[in-house]
């Protein structure tokens, strides 16, 4: 069996790189406006990877759209596509996704009684699968181009698809990978750059292995991700399963990897004009929505042992 990505997959990856670094390079103005380009993801056919062709999307799949949420955590994208695509687009019919895949509309759903993006996008998947104006009291988080909500409810209009859990937490560790290379990328360049004693400090073990444990780390969640997201492309019955262990494995391992980063850098890593401390907050967001990693790791447990495990 070949695990490897098609040459079309490939380019995907590469063409999203290219297109997310010249829009929202490291050295962005982050306390700026921040701009969704949202017209210009319809456009790419980003918010409509997996929208049928006949409703005006690509006709891909889910795998694709892990491949761009990677890139989107890498460059640290401000927007709602992860509550989207991620959260809310296996819920939607074929016309509202047609909507989404053109541009006219964002969405995002409840995780836990709490909405992200509450103020930015248009309609809200509730935990009852149905769908909700975006109303309610937005409210600040540890990443600040990332707040929730508190959704204020209607009647609301049910919606055909129902919430896919293994999907959003799928789409969330994809995201968290992303960071997680970037961040051990920036280490890396660092520890051959910078010098001390005339050497530089890659050297030195209390530096490389931090940068090893990280890239471990990261090439593990990254399998991880990558069998998750096959598994609910294909509605594996595994989905579930596969899910909660990638993203309970990619968000400690962002977190960790911004953490070890940090330390590398030294007081550069602490400054506020260092971009890390905003990955940072990026991979304590994923990590804190929803379920818990030592929660998930209960589900894990419970899924494999067949029994009840408590959080």
């Amino acid at each position: 069996m070949d695990f490897a990505f098609t040459d079309e997959q490939v380019e995907l990856k590469r063409q999203a790189r290219a297109w997310l670094s010249e829009r929202y390079p490291l050295e962005r103005d982050w306390d700026g406006v921040q701009d969704y380009r949202w017209a210009e993801l319809a456009e790419l056919g980003w918010l409509g990877v997996s929208v049928a062709e006949e409703d005006g999307g690509v006709g891909l799949g889910f795998v694709e759209e892990v491949i761009l949420l990677e890139e989107l955590g890498y460059a640290l994208y401000p927007g709602p596509y992860l509550a989207t695509v991620g959260f809310a687009l296996a819920a939607l019919g074929p016309a509202d996704r047609a909507a989404v895949a053109a541009g006219r509309v964002k969405w995002s759903a409840e995780v836990n009684g709490l909405t992200p993006w509450l103020g930015s996008v248009d309609k809200v998947v509730d935990m009852d699968g149905s769908a909700q104006d975006a109303r309610g009291e937005e409210l600040p988080t540890v990443d600040p181009s990332r707040p929730v909500g508190r959704l204020e409810r209607t009647n609301g209009t049910p919606l055909p698809g129902g919430r896919d859990i293994p999907r959003a937490r799928t789409a969330m560790a994809a995201e968290a990978v992303g960071i997680a290379q970037r961040v051990l990328e920036l280490g890396i360049e660092h520890a051959t750059t910078r010098k001390q004693f005339g050497k530089p400090i890659g050297v030195y073990q209390a530096v490389s292995h931090q940068l090893a444990n990280t890239y471990a780390d990261v090439e593990l969640a990254r399998s991880l991700v990558y069998w998750a997201a096959w598994c609910v492309a294909e509605n594996d019955e595994q989905a579930p399963v596969a899910a909660a262990a990638a993203k309970a494995f990619a968000a400690e391992a962002a977190v960790a990897a911004c953490e070890r980063s940090i330390q590398v850098h030294g007081g550069t890593g602490f400054t506020w004009e260092h971009p890390l401390h905003r990955f940072y907050k990026r991979a304590l967001w994923l990590e804190g929505l929803g379920s818990r990693p030592s929660e998930l790791r209960g589900e894990v447990a419970d899924a494999v042992l067949g029994v009840t495990v408590q959080v």
